[in-house]
């Protein structure tokens, strides 16, 4: 008879976790940021967030965690509860790369995660001073041919996007151009203000206020279309490289075991926000495209993209950290 009513106890106690678990507004929903405050990934973890929260009277939580290159917030989501209250806002410098330039992680990109949707996108574009001499692309390409390796570019670290997007055009192009370091745009512009770097490379969400400013002019953009927040500015696909055209995206994610109805519930409310023409138009202004799409849209994405910047890497023999 107590083994009959611990059996009983036991199968109410994870009954009742599998209604919660389902049931999204029962508990706080932490979506974790994998950068700093104040960043083009924090931005739009916060819209989001506040977007669905909204939408479904859920109590989304944003919480911060930096370092090691996004390592430490995808470690985190991998090793929280599955049941669908925490998320990580994942993105191509992250969960796409950091398999490729660390020796050590503590997850495996694809086996201790679940795709929940994509998010947005956002292309790189390259940047100098209003008053540079490179009024054009192929301006800098000429410079390069005539001057190999002296034409500089800094770069938001070592093996991100922007250093694979330059190495890309630079082997389009059959051009050398000297990449140069940086954690980011504030310690980068003061060395483009004074000269000492001809560019900078950076998602159009994080460098669109200094567009926009007036402090640095836009050469143009790494994605298909041109950038909704920057129409007059052409692609590099306009410029003749056909081949360069791999925007930022960042997606949703959720730990491994998360259930497929928990999944389903958050990928709904993903979408339905994505569709509030407001959201889409606040998003476009920050420099963002809607990226729509199911969980298993973002899995091809990852899975594509992890092949794709895995043969840039090895290409361009950036080193494991």
């Amino acid at each position: 008879m107590k083994r009959l009513k611990n059996l009983l106890a036991a199968t109410l106690v994870l009954g009742c976790a599998a209604v919660n678990a389902a049931d999204m507004g029962a508990a706080p929903i932490t979506l974790i940021s994998p950068f700093p405050p104040g960043g083009g990934t924090d931005t739009l973890t916060r819209m989001m967030a506040s977007a669905i929260g909204q939408d479904r009277g859920w109590n989304m939580v944003v919480e911060n965690k930096p370092g090691a290159g996004g390592n430490l917030a995808l470690d985190a989501t991998a090793r929280a509860r599955p049941d669908g209250h925490t998320l990580v806002m994942a993105q191509t410098d992250n969960i796409v790369l950091n398999p490729w330039l660390y020796n050590k992680l503590s997850y495996d990109t694809f086996k201790d995660f679940r795709p929940v949707g994509p998010v947005a996108t956002s292309p790189s574009v390259f940047v100098v001073l209003p008053d540079s001499p490179f009024k054009t692309v192929a301006d800098v390409v000429k410079a390069a041919q005539a001057r190999p390796g002296q034409v500089s570019l800094g770069i938001p670290g070592i093996g991100g996007t922007g250093d694979l997007t330059g190495y890309l055009w630079r082997k389009a192009a059959n051009i050398e151009l000297m990449h140069v370091p940086y954690r980011g745009w504030g310690q980068a512009f003061p060395d483009l203000a004074s000269g000492r770097i001809d560019m900078y490379v950076g998602s159009v969400a994080s460098l669109l206020p200094q567009i926009r400013g007036g402090k640095v002019r836009a050469l143009a953009v790494v994605a298909k279309d041109r950038a909704p927040a920057l129409p007059d500015v052409p692609t590099f696909a306009e410029n003749g490289f056909k081949g360069l055209d791999q925007s930022i995206w960042w997606g949703l994610m959720a730990p491994a075991k998360t259930p497929d109805d928990v999944v389903a519930t958050l990928n709904q409310a993903l979408q339905a926000v994505q569709s509030n023409p407001e959201l889409v138009k606040k998003l476009e202004d920050a420099g963002y495209s809607i990226l729509k799409g199911t969980p298993d849209d973002l899995a091809r994405q990852h899975r594509a993209d992890h092949e794709i910047f895995g043969k840039v890497v090895q290409d361009a023999g950036i080193p494991k950290q």
